[in-house]
């Protein structure tokens, strides 16, 4: 079942600040596997099918460094389509002696690591979502070790060559300020339902009954201010909604709740969230 299509509402698109393009360039085709979709003088866009914008790096004009407790990136998160594509990377992290985290999430199996500039990158496969366990509308998920022999067993003899056409955005995770606020934003504004809370720290967010296509959390503190314009981290993604009534329904669901909604000429939609994230509304 593909949760990253019509008719469900999902993250598309994701882009960061980062310090040096030139290092971080090379980080995600090196390291990660994208190819370069289009390129200019401060920002880059990255592919995994040639055709399909995933992420977007760009070198804000005299950039800062990553800030620390602030809202904005805890991970964007990439979706491989199979298990054995898991494995295949993981053994090349593993060749590159890559830092990593990692989890069994029951609902997924993920690794963790970090760009050069510290912002938080997954990079996970699902499993069947006939397998997942929901108790009403809550989808059971933990934090357990992953089977790392099972998994590189899965990607043997598969060698790695980048990301698989099939890779999409899977998730974005963000620091918030207001857990309560901020997800209002996103169910009362957006559609999303949440379908997993971890105590009063975070929440999982989704479209369609997936396991999260946003996670929120507080861990950078409860009122954590919005980092500066120009500092490494997060600096906009794309909800997508499956058609235009949808996205505008949304957007004038956004300006009832008193959140405001930026519409350009060429007529692309933006807004924040109550913690300063911005978004593009697409369809």
């Amino acid at each position: 079942m593909n949760f990253h299509q019509h008719p469900y509402t999902h993250i598309n698109h994701v882009t960061i600040n980062v310090q040096d393009l030139k290092r971080s360039l090379d980080f995600y085709q090196e390291v990660i596997g994208f190819s370069i979709l289009s390129k200019f003088e401060d920002t880059v866009q990255l592919t995994a099918d040639g055709e399909t914008p995933l992420l977007t790096i760009h070198q804000p004009e005299n950039v800062i460094p990553k800030q620390p407790r602030t809202t904005g990136l805890y991970h964007f998160a990439i979706l491989l389509p199979e298990r054995a594509d898991l494995g295949s990377v993981l053994n090349h992290f593993a060749q590159l002696n890559i830092p990593l985290g990692s989890s069994d999430h029951l609902v997924s199996e993920a690794l963790y690591l970090n760009d050069p500039d510290g912002n938080g990158i997954e990079v996970y496969w699902d499993k069947p979502h006939t397998i997942w366990t929901w108790n009403g509308g809550q989808v059971e998920m933990a934090v357990d070790p992953i089977d790392a022999r099972a998994i590189l067993a899965e990607g043997e003899g598969e060698p790695w060559t980048g990301l698989p056409s099939k890779t999409v955005m899977g998730h974005l995770h963000l620091h918030a300020a207001d857990l309560d606020e901020t997800a209002g934003f996103y169910t009362k504004g957006l559609g999303f339902e949440v379908v997993s809370a971890l105590g009063n720290q975070a929440l999982f967010l989704s479209t369609g009954r997936y396991h999260h296509h946003i996670g929120l959390n507080t861990w950078n503190g409860a009122g954590a201010p919005k980092p500066a314009e120009n500092s490494v981290g997060l600096q906009s993604f794309n909800v997508h909604f499956p058609n235009q009534d949808e996205r505008d329904a949304a957007a004038t669901r956004l300006k009832s709740l008193g959140y405001q909604v930026e519409i350009d000429q060429d007529g692309s939609i933006s807004a924040e969230d109550p913690s300063g994230n911005k978004m593009f509304l697409t369809v």
